[in-house]
């Protein structure tokens, strides 16, 4: 039923530096190129900081994926359906998100075991952007394909002590949930819709797992009517997130070519371009977690704009000078 791991080697860590440079905060910001093979859609990234690994996700491939950026290997392993997100198991191994519901594997590569059963119809709902919290619970959202309805929720698995498995609802009326992510103190919890071009905010209890006063984050223009791919005009909408130590929200616009970094209060602080239409996911690796890496797409675009972007479903990378934070474990 499930494909074992495939290791590549002999692949150089940042092989190629982007011509592209972005001017922030009076410092020059220059991507490079993790040199492994592109995704489809790649999502779901985290610096694993025992393994000194980055892991990330192709979507429509049905792949996980980890690379030693110091000795330039790779592993893939395939999945059974469409992987949603990932998040490292304090006691090893991975929680991960698939169509039909959160699976646990003890090791890379081993018997995925299904701790929760998705109630959706997964012919046309699967899971999507997930992350564990600060203390240990797993958070997946889910997304309805179709995109003419609502019904996307966000759940929580909590399986913390051994116990078995508590699930809650935590949100809904969304049609593609994303942005998941926590302040530094965890006392607010981000989410958004992705085609509602919208961020939204709660207070969050952590220890009694309750959100509290909704409100919006930030919010941008929809689509303009009649764009298309290759026109311009329009900046993107937020997809995948990660929060730095001084609380910054960092957001990738898929679409928009761009990621952006926005203050606690929701103010744009900096922008920058990225060498793919459509950037998914960022997050922070590295000793110091002042590496940031950023998953994007190549699936289902024109063909027009992988000419112009050759490197897009590529993971690139860039220096920041303010620390991330570290990936939340999953506990049981």
């Amino acid at each position: 039923m499930f494909s074992p791991p495939v290791q590549t080697g002999g692949l150089f860590f940042l092989a190629l530096q982007w011509r592209l440079s972005t001017q922030n905060e009076g410092t020059v910001m220059t991507w490079q190129t993790l040199a492994a093979p592109p995704s489809g859609l790649g999502e779901s990234p985290f610096w694993h900081p025992d393994e000194q690994m980055l892991y990330w996700i192709d979507i429509p491939g049905r792949q996980l994926h980890r690379c030693n950026v110091f000795m330039g290997t790779v592993e893939s392993w395939a999945m059974p359906s469409e992987p949603g997100s990932i998040a490292p198991a304090r006691s090893g191994g991975l929680v991960v998100a698939l169509r039909d519901g959160i699976y646990r594997a003890r090791e890379w590569g081993g018997e995925l075991r299904q701790l929760m059963r998705a109630d959706h119809d997964t012919a046309t709902t699967r899971f999507n952007d997930g992350k564990a919290d600060p203390l240990g619970r797993f958070w997946a959202g889910t997304m309805y394909e179709p995109r003419d309805k609502s019904t996307a929720q966000l759940f929580s698995l909590d399986c913390r002590g051994g116990r078995a498995p508590v699930v809650e609802r935590k949100a809904g009326d969304a049609v593609i949930a994303n942005g998941l992510a926590w302040s530094p103190d965890a006392a607010t919890v981000y989410w958004s819709d992705t085609p509602r071009h919208i961020i939204r905010a709660w207070d969050w209890d952590a220890e009694r797992n309750t959100m509290t006063e909704p409100r919006v984050f930030a919010q941008w223009p929809g689509k303009p009517e009649g764009w298309q791919p290759g026109m311009a005009g329009y900046g993107g909408r937020p997809d995948g997130a990660a929060v730095d130590r001084e609380g910054n929200y960092y957001v990738a616009m898929f679409e928009g070519g761009r990621m952006l970094k926005l203050s606690p209060a929701g103010a744009l602080l900096a922008e920058f371009a990225v060498p793919a239409r459509c950037p998914t996911m960022p997050c922070f690796g590295g000793d110091d977690l002042k590496t940031l890496y950023l998953t994007t797409a190549r699936y289902n675009r024109p063909a027009q704009e992988l000419r112009d972007y050759p490197d897009s479903g590529c993971v690139f990378s860039m220096q920041v000078e303010v620390p991330g934070l570290p990936v939340n474990f999953f506990q049981d």
